[in-house]
């Protein structure tokens, strides 16, 4: 069985998981089955995504894959915090820039490097993207320094300081996509240039003139997609807290390890996928590229939603995320500075992803409730 083929077959948990809500199967039967039903769900949104891409051109199509790459973790966490769930939010926000960048990047070149002695990708990118991520650690850094160092201060002065912080993260973001998408598109063209169309199929990308688009047909998709995600995502919200109990894994293990593993594993297995066919320019763009997405937009975003919807979401992260996530950058962004990978240093990922997961399993028990 392929892995579309694997995808296909996960479809059946969507009836199974609403069965089990409405028959009272049990929490960890639900939560579980919810997991496995949003799966695939997350693959087709994002060939949806992408076909519809292609007849929307280059530079909105650009725009729309950047915008929705994440829409599965942003629909989960939209959906956790109008239930309140705010400390597994920013757990899930923490554990998508470290699965992402120690995971999926750490997978992908050692695979990747188990089939070729050495792997080449835009160092320039990778350094662009290093310099983002810093900005990144720095603005998620801040609120929580601000907090720890200041007397007295409130949880009201904490949301407008992160309310002003996700305004200037969503600017960068921004200029981010007219950097990668206009003034220096050329830098990013370099490793699609040199796909053939197996690798393009592979990746969900379509050279231009050669694909045909029935258009309403995967709006239709992304649509119905869209909304069983949403519900899938309230099958999981409202049992997380049993079921996690009942599993004896913690909110925070929940929303560091399992919750991004779930929203994003058609994603990882793209990126290692064409790694092992020698394209790392494409790899380290779909993990990198979607950390920054995380840290620039999806985060910020939340903030405001939740400045909205009277579900006060800031960026005073727990102290211990954000050390992971430092440490993720810091070891990623020196791996990755030379534009060179192999066997070794996907390795060196995976084992800094390892010892962070056993950390943040021990890590006692933090309440559920923001």
């Amino acid at each position: 069985m392929n892995f579309k083929n694997f995808l296909s077959a996960l479809l059946l948990f969507i009836p199974i998981s609403i069965a089990g809500h409405f028959l009272h199967w049990g929490a960890p039967v639900i939560f579980i089955t919810a997991c496995l039903a949003i799966i695939p769900l997350a693959a087709w949104m994002g060939t949806a995504t992408e076909e519809i891409a292609v007849v929307m051109g280059p530079s909105l199509g650009g725009l729309l894959n950047a915008t929705f790459g994440n829409a599965t973790e942003l629909i989960i966490a939209i959906v956790a915090l109008n239930a309140g769930l705010v400390d597994v939010v920013k757990a899930s926000l923490t554990g998508s820039i470290v699965g992402n960048l120690l995971l999926v990047m750490g997978l992908s070149m050692l695979l990747g490097g188990l089939r070729f002695k050495e792997q080449e990708f835009q160092p320039t990118v990778a350094r662009v993207n290093a310099s983002s991520m810093n900005l990144a650690v720095i603005a998620l850094l801040l609120p929580t320094a601000v907090h720890y160092t200041s007397t007295g201060i409130d949880e009201a002065t904490i949301q407008k300081l992160s309310v002003a912080v996700a305004f200037v993260l969503i600017a960068v973001y921004g200029l981010t996509l007219l950097f990668s998408m206009k003034t220096h598109t050329y830098l990013y063209d370099v490793g699609l240039a040199e796909m053939d169309p197996e690798d393009l199929a592979d990746a969900n990308l379509a050279p231009d003139g050669e694909h045909k688009v029935n258009l309403p047909l995967w709006i239709g998709v992304l649509l119905g997609c869209t909304l069983l995600v949403a519900l899938e995502s309230e099958l999981l919200v409202s049992s997380l807290e049993e079921a996690t109990s009942a599993l004896g894994l913690s909110a925070l293990f929940t929303g560091v390890i399992l919750v991004p593993i779930i929203g994003n594993a058609a994603e990882h297995a793209t990126a290692v996928t064409v790694a092992m066919k020698n394209k790392m320019d494409l790899s380290v763009s779909v993990a990198v590229g979607s950390s920054l997405q995380i840290a620039l937009f999806v985060a910020p975003v939340l903030v405001l939603t939740g400045w909205i919807l009277g579900k006060p979401m800031d960026l005073d992260f727990n102290p211990f995320e954000l050390v992971a996530v430092m440490v993720s950058v810091a070891i990623a962004n020196s791996i990755s500075s030379d534009g060179r990978s192999n066997w070794l240093e996907g390795t060196l990922l995976l084992a800094a992803y390892l010892v962070l997961g056993f950390a943040f399993y021990f890590h006692p028990v933090i309440p559920v409730l923001g």
